[in-house]
């Protein structure tokens, strides 16, 4: 068999990926500089990495393999296993900065939130497709989506509220995309604020005043003693997060000017840390590896590597990434014009704007444009299985790519 056979679909897709992943395993080795040192295995993180992007495209070469009308089939029980993991992990999923977001299983310790994600996204893209009329989306498209939406954002948004606010967005992206009326939109766009005004309330009246600050400033993970640092305490109260958001709208909305001689380090080590990268990263950075502040930033491989992005590769490279996940939307858009059916058509949308914008708020983050979200940049990040599930996602686009390249081979012979 030849290589070029396994690498179907959408040439741009795959070289998006490609450059993504290479991206991923130099700045990750570089930002794992701390993992390194304290366990004393030089290439052990990085090794870690490379299997697990190796192991997210040989599942991308998989489900590319898979014809997009299947999918359609593993909805039911996508959605069976999303709820029970869900809701397994409120009441024992592993803590981690008091959260409760994980789940382990044969060693391998995942967000049941990551897979949820792309199962919403094919509800909806399959209740879209299905309702569709000659003048936009049936009415009823709108109830039926918000009965399956809303719960699990609910469920998620217990312990991963900007996961929840991610699913959300997409979701109304995908309905505008698949023209739900917009009286309905503009009731759901509105219902949200007040919800939104509702819940920063409800925040500054439950939560805890006296919370631990470097709690409330750590990421979904801490490295303490070259470990990630575990709370097993299980609790069925959701009220514990309230503190921890409430922290972190504080400080993003009474965040003043301060000299940089008037600093904190040890308090706003977040902030401080990832302003020094940038502000020393000029136009083409330091160079690949020579990253200063991984040492101090906490979480640089993970929810903080576009900082070490930009004090790496500067500008420029920062620029290039944020240029890669906009050619993928676009690469998308064209691939859904050409789709013959539209449930592959708002699968491919649904799927790369769940990527481009988590990427978005990732980098909004690192730049301080908005308050700390925990959301990793996808596909550079160091992951667990957060990066298998992502190629996953990658791999499904790369199938409705093929089906719509056979369409537009039918229309190109038939022009002829």
């Amino acid at each position: 068999m030849k290589i070029g056979n396994l690498f179907k679909g959408d040439k741009v897709i795959w070289m998006v990926l490609l450059f993504l992943c290479l991206i991923s395993v130099v700045e990750v080795f570089s930002a794992s500089s701390t993992l390194t040192y304290k366990s004393q295995n030089y290439l052990g993180p990085i090794i870690g990495h490379s299997w697990k992007m190796l192991l997210g495209v040989g599942m991308a070469i998989v489900i590319l393999n898979i014809p997009c009308r299947y999918f359609k089939l593993m909805t039911p029980g996508l959605l069976l296993i999303s709820v029970i993991m869900l809701i397994w992990v409120l009441f024992f999923g592993e803590k981690t900065n008091d959260a409760g977001r994980w789940i382990s299983l044969m060693g391998l310790k995942f967000q049941p939130s990551e897979i949820a994600k792309g199962t919403l996204v094919l509800v909806t893209a399959q209740i879209l497709s299905a309702m569709q009329r000659d003048n936009g989306a049936d009415k009823r498209a709108f109830k039926y989506i918000l009965i399956v939406v809303v719960p699990f954002c609910l469920l998620i948004g217990v312990e991963n509220l900007s996961t929840a606010a991610l699913i959300f967005a997409v979701i109304f992206l995908m309905m505008f995309v698949g023209r739900v009326p917009m009286s309905q939109l503009g009731k759901l766009a509105a219902g949200a604020v007040l919800l939104l005004a509702l819940f920063i309330g409800s925040i500054y009246m439950l939560g805890s005043l006296d919370q631990n600050e470097e709690n409330s400033e750590t990421q979904t993970e801490a490295i303490v003693n070259g470990e990630i640092k575990k709370d097993t305490k299980k609790t069925a109260s959701f009220l514990h997060r309230f503190g921890t958001w409430k922290n972190r709208i504080d400080k993003k909305l009474n965040s003043k000017h301060v000299a940089p001689a008037d600093y904190d380090l040890d308090k706003d080590a977040q902030v401080a840390h990832a302003n020094i990268a940038i502000v020393g990263s000029n136009i083409i950075g330091k160079g690949p590896g020579k990253s200063v502040e991984r040492d101090f930033l906490p979480q640089a491989f993970s929810d903080f590597i576009y900082v070490i992005i930009i004090e790496e590769l500067g500008i420029l490279g920062a620029a290039f990434v944020a240029f890669l996940y906009i050619v993928l939307l676009y690469r998308a858009a064209r691939i859904a014009s050409r789709c013959e059916n539209n449930f592959p058509a708002f699968l491919v949308m649904g799927l790369a704007l769940m990527l481009v914008l988590q990427a978005s708020f990732n980098m909004m983050v690192a730049v301080g444009i908005a308050p700390v979200t925990g959301q990793p940049l996808p596909l550079i990040s160091r992951g667990g299985t957060s990066t298998i599930i992502n190629c996953a996602y990658i791999g499904a686009m790369l199938s409705v790519s093929r089906s719509a390249k056979k369409r537009g081979e039918k229309l190109a012979l038939k022009e002829i």
